[in-house]
């Protein structure tokens, strides 16, 4: 066993020679968006994240499902269409599954990957001086509320599940490109929560410009109208006082660093001398990422 979960990683890693270890994570929820394609491309997304994370390439999936007899069957044959199609777009492949009778909808994913262990990368690698990198905007948790309770727009709508679909692999090729060794990629813990695992796995201080955070568009000002998670109360209580705030901050960005994420990009550390590099090879994909601390 390379990783366990002494340190909260993403994911175990459990070694079968000298070149090759399995990365093998779960992850499933209820639904978070109304259209259940759509539904099953995230929690695919999400699923696979944990994999990317250390810095692994999925193999295959299986299918976890709770499903009531009260709903039609084209709704699961959406989900699982949807988290196929991502699960083919990640390169690896569905094996199979297990599906039980439920009273609520669940859908995820338990994956396995493979990875060198000369290459793979923990949320135990950050090291004084690395640059830290956020590779997708905050706010999932507040529209996905803001959705249930019918107050975002069909434009935030369409933005969230499109940020939550996408997969982590290209944030983390880029990453691997790059030599690092110190990621985690930003989910239930939100991201203070998440970077307090990496700072204190890796025994360093993270040191994050809060100014330079990214937030989806519409994110803030439904912060301001109050949909808010229950999970960032949980946040907040996690981290306890390993925080440390110097200076003003508005309070509605301080709920979206606290704020639960679905399918959240990658906090990646990226080592001295490898900055100019990193940065130039996300510029020529157009992706989506803000040097945060």
């Amino acid at each position: 066993m390379l990783v366990g979960f002494n340190k909260a990683d993403d994911a175990g890693v459990f070694r079968i020679s000298e070149t090759q270890a399995l990365v093998q994570t779960l992850d499933f929820f209820t639904p978070i968006v109304d259209d259940p394609y759509w539904f099953g491309k995230i929690a695919a997304a999400n699923s696979l994240s944990d994999v990317y994370a250390m810095g692994g390439k999925p193999l295959t999936a299986m299918s976890i499902v709770c499903f009531p007899s009260r709903y039609p069957p084209e709704i699961l044959t959406d989900i699982l269409r949807g988290g196929d199609e991502v699960v083919r777009e990640a390169g690896a492949v569905i094996v199979g599954g297990h599906s039980v009778k439920d009273d609520e909808l669940k859908y995820g994913l338990s994956v396995t990957g493979m990875v060198d262990p000369a290459k793979m990368c923990t949320n135990a690698g950050a090291k004084p001086g690395d640059t830290l990198y956020l590779t997708k905007p905050l706010g999932t948790g507040i529209i996905s509320t803001a959705i249930k309770r019918g107050a975002a727009s069909e434009e935030q709508i369409q933005s969230v599940m499109s940020q939550m679909a996408t997969l982590n692999r290209q944030a983390a090729e880029i990453a691997l490109e790059c030599g690092v060794t110190g990621m985690t990629d930003i989910t239930g813990y939100g991201f203070l929560g998440h970077a307090y695992e990496m700072a204190k796995a890796s025994d360093v201080t993270f040191e994050i410009d809060s100014s330079a955070i990214q937030i989806i568009p519409g994110a803030l000002e439904l912060a301001a109208q109050g949909y808010l998670t229950g999970g960032a109360k949980d946040n907040v209580k996690y981290v306890g006082d390993a925080l440390e705030i110097t200076g003003e901050i508005d309070e509605n960005l301080m709920h979206l660093l606290w704020d639960p994420q679905t399918s959240g990009g990658l906090l990646v550390a990226v080592p001295e001398g490898k900055f100019e590099f990193f940065l130039e090879q996300f510029s020529d994909v157009n992706a989506t990422f803000a040097v945060v601390g």
